[in-house]
């Protein structure tokens, strides 16, 4: 790592001042973790939940009586100056305090996203994207006016989105081809070989409960390893005995949505391929078939639940790479040096066992702020849209939810523009009303929803459209 170094030759010498907006479960360990990171303060919270705004400091072990409510902008900057910690309901006026200089957005309400983040790039605050709802549908507009207006918009380490943009990044740097990419689900299917079954452990945000399902004795075989060139008979069988076990959720594809429009890569299909793999077995599978794995072609993004043993170790919802070098005497140090390759060491499966969720958001705050850089892609072109599908039918007049609503499905297309009949993206409906009925397997198009043209959201949406001509 070169932060060491980058940092330490930044002109700027002074504590980089923070404001999180949205004391969830990922802000708060930004502000948890700030104790322990040279240069860094979070100095404001804010929530609509009050409490929640003020426990993130008390979590943190800042004394009580430092930990002050404030609604207005200038009182704020005086606490702040004073050494106060400031904890807000009011997140708009976040952006009118002189001193900080990072603004994170984390509300993960698009809507009120759109508004905060432009509203700060506006009055030239750095933004730390956390909400991967409202970046999946304007980031790359966001990303282009703070570049134009002379600051930084950023997507933050710690979530797999840019942790996957550094990781190909580098192999891309060194010339590794990669032949995909993606993620991880956070939740891991069990595998216990003596009693023939596979579970699954509720974690409270993506896994709702525990589940279990047999193996037949006659399918036993297929949770061995995959033989050689058997991968889309493995993933097959296993997907439809593992039926029953919860699979990918919409923020999984929302993340992958991300990825794709930030490296180049293809989905591999609209609902990915979702296979359940061991980490051994992603450089079998996660490839092209002429390296005997499922891919057409190079260059995918995916996703894949790990499998394994309760005694074996995991992926953490982290990012992989099956890469190659297209050079023989490169690819055999790629294959023979630590990496875990395929049957005949063509390709490598690099990867990242671990998001660290807030505790590692520091790296892109500080280099925002000291460097004047964003941790994400060089490139951010909307080529990918998330949207969703009915699953039941819904009435007009219902209002549609997030990525955690059962009643819709999420798949990933090519991007469109705003027309009636066209494919809405995923987090523009989130909150809206159905102006008509809406039949179970119909995609949720422009003409079934309010229109909301007047929000930020589909202004700046409208506007990307447009500079990007998607």
């Amino acid at each position: 790592m070169l932060y060491h170094h980058l940092f330490k030759a930044s002109p700027k010498k002074d504590d980089v001042l923070v404001a999180i907006i949205g004391a969830g479960h990922f802000g708060t360990a930004v502000v948890t973790q700030q104790k322990y990171t040279k240069q860094l303060k979070v100095c404001v919270v804010a929530d609509k939940n009050l409490e929640n705004a003020k426990n993130a400091f008390i979590k943190a072990e800042i004394d009580e009586s430092l930990i002050v409510y404030s609604n207005d902008a200038a009182e704020a900057e005086k606490l702040i100056k004073d050494g106060k910690y400031v904890y807000t309901d009011n997140s708009m006026m976040v952006n009118d305090i002189p001193s900080i200089n990072v603004v994170a957005e984390g509300t993960g309400v698009p809507e009120v996203g759109a508004e905060i983040c432009l509203d700060a790039i506006k009055k030239g605050k750095k933004v730390a994207a956390i909400s991967k709802e409202m970046d999946s549908v304007i980031g790359p507009i966001l990303k282009k006016k703070a570049k134009d207006l002379g600051t930084v918009y950023s997507p933050v380490d710690g979530d797999q989105p840019a942790l996957l943009m550094a990781l190909v990044e580098w192999a891309r740097t060194i010339g590794l081809t990669v032949i995909s990419a993606g993620k991880a689900r956070d939740g891991e299917f069990i595998l216990d070989e003596k009693n023939k079954t596979v579970s699954i452990a509720a974690d409270g945000i993506t896994v709702h409960e525990d589940c279990k399902v047999d193996i037949p004795d006659s399918h036993i075989k297929y949770f061995e390893m995959i033989p050689e060139g058997k991968a889309e008979e493995y993933i097959a069988k296993r997907k439809e005995i593992l039926d029953a076990l919860p699979g990918t959720g919409a923020f999984d594809l929302c993340e992958l949505t991300m990825m794709a429009n930030a490296t180049g890569l293809k989905p591999v299909s609209h609902s990915l391929t979702e296979g359940s793999l061991r980490i051994t077995e992603l450089p079998v599978a996660y490839c092209s078939k002429k390296n005997n794995g499922i891919y057409d072609e190079e260059g995918m993004i995916d996703v894949h639940t790990n499998m394994r043993r309760h005694d074996e170790s995991g992926m953490g919802g982290g990012v992989f790479m099956v890469v190659k070098c297209d050079n023989a005497y490169s690819n055999y140090i790629l294959t023979t040096k630590g990496q875990i390759p395929n049957y005949d060491r063509s390709t490598a499966v690099i990867y990242r066992p671990y998001h660290l969720c807030g505790v590692e958001v520091s790296t892109t705050i500080l280099t925002m702020e000291l460097l004047g850089l964003d941790t994400g892609s060089l490139e951010y072109v909307p080529n990918y849209d998330l949207v969703k599908t009915a699953l039941v039918d819904i009435k007009a007049g219902d209002t549609l939810g997030n990525d955690h609503d059962l009643r819709l499905k999420a798949t990933i297309i090519p991007a469109t523009k705003k027309a009636p009949g066209n494919p809405v993206p995923a987090h523009m409906i989130t909150g809206n009303k159905a102006v008509r009925d809406i039949k179970a397997g119909e995609i949720i198009t422009y003409d079934m929803i309010e229109d909301r043209s007047e929000t930020t959201l589909w202004k700046l949406r409208e506007e990307q459209e447009n500079t990007f001509n998607k």
